[in-house]
């Protein structure tokens, strides 16, 4: 099934077993919220069934990190010259009830439903999705490598590569052919080797998997949030609402997200003033919480393994299920469009296996306590 959907002229195995995994992720972003029959398509293709190695994937990571080491503690404060101002503020969300999922779906096969009753303990989490400039202190600080600089490729929309990137492609996914496999394409050349971050160290750092973000928040003494922390972030006590703010999705007749604008995927209008990512800074705080794009710009990676299949019954505290294959994300992304990906809503959730990496995939942390170095 997938390897009818992809044009494969390679055999090298990491980059076939990327490919293959990211074409049953993404076959599943092409759905029209009008066509009924995609979500049965869905329930029988999408979701990655394979992964680089899922073995290391079956037992529970424990992304807790509780360090009292003063070495640690100077490091995090970061005592190192930086040209851009720093965003890893956190701010407090005060626990409480709400209602988590939705009783009317859009894309029932994604487990948008049904509404239950969730309680979720105080937390903290990041004002800011994590930029260019914070994931370089902790890659200079720690040397880390990112997996998608390991397997030596990662993917991205064809609109946003060079023609010089196009001629050495040599697959697509059929179904979706703007979606190619880019060798060299990683958090520091977003649209390939031939392209940087220097001038956008304030955007959200991108090509980064679920394992390198875990990585990044043990670093950093925090963790990824889970999905009801989450979404519970992302109504800013509103219930039965599409968005942070509200239902509008332009309120005040104003831009306060980074979507898709136009017929996708032949033309972006721009009418929000950005083409891709923008700084995590932009844009109005989008709920009493005061967070900034919880919803567009990027996918944001959260702790839960993915499951379709939910309940009524209240939760206390959920943190999903105890293994998985896949992980799930929040918040959509640049490349959503209502037409298309209708995913930007705050009940609305899709999934990637956790070393899985892509040119609209980031993430924020959480914290159960604010950092040290935060405190000062």
């Amino acid at each position: 099934m997938i390897q009818a959907a992809i044009g494969m002229k390679q055999t090298h195995l990491k980059t076939v077993v990327l490919f293959a995994c990211f074409c049953a992720c993404y076959l599943e972003e092409q759905c029209d919220v009008k066509d009924d029959s995609c979500n049965s398509a869905k329930e029988k293709s999408c979701g990655c069934s394979i992964s680089r190695d899922k073995s290391k994937y079956d037992e529970k990571i424990n992304i807790n990190v509780d360090s009292d080491d003063e070495g640690l503690q100077n490091e995090l404060l970061q005592k190192v010259e930086v040209k851009y101002p720093r965003t890893n503020e956190m701010v407090f969300i005060e626990g409480g009830t709400f209602t988590m999922g939705t009783n009317k779906p859009i894309f029932v096969a994604d487990g948008e439903g049904p509404e239950r009753l969730v309680k979720v303990n105080s937390f903290y989490l990041d004002k800011y999705e994590v930029s260019n400039g914070e994931f370089e202190i902790f890659v200079t600080k720690t040397n880390y490598k990112t997996e998608a600089e390991k397997f030596g490729n990662s993917f991205i929309m064809d609109k946003y590569v060079s023609e010089e990137i196009l001629k050495k492609v040599n697959q697509q996914v059929e179904a979706a052919p703007w979606w190619i496999p880019v060798d060299g394409a990683d958090w520091k050349h977003p649209e390939g080797p031939d392209s940087s971050i220097k001038n956008r160290m304030d955007h959200p750092v991108i090509h980064v998997s679920w394992n390198d973000a875990v990585e990044y928040c043990k670093w950093a003494e925090k963790r990824l949030p889970t999905e009801a922390e989450f979404e519970y972030a992302c109504r800013g006590g509103k219930n039965n609402r599409l968005y942070p703010w509200g239902n509008s999705e332009n309120p005040k007749k104003e831009h306060w997200m980074n979507i898709w604008h136009g017929e996708f995927p032949k033309e972006n209008t721009v009418d929000d003033g950005y083409d891709s990512t923008c700084p995590v800074t932009m844009f109005p705080e989008q709920n009493k919480f005061g967070l900034k794009n919880i919803i567009g710009n990027v996918w944001e990676w959260t702790s839960d393994w993915w499951e379709t299949q939910h309940t009524p019954e209240f939760k206390d505290n959920p943190k999903g299920p105890s293994k998985g294959t896949d992980k799930v994300k929040k918040g959509g992304s640049f490349m959503c469009h209502k037409s298309y990906c209708y995913r930007y809503r705050c009940e609305a959730r899709s999934q990637n296996t956790p070393d899985s990496s892509a040119s609209n995939l980031g993430f924020r942390c959480a914290a159960d306590k604010l950092p040290k170095y935060l405190k000062t």
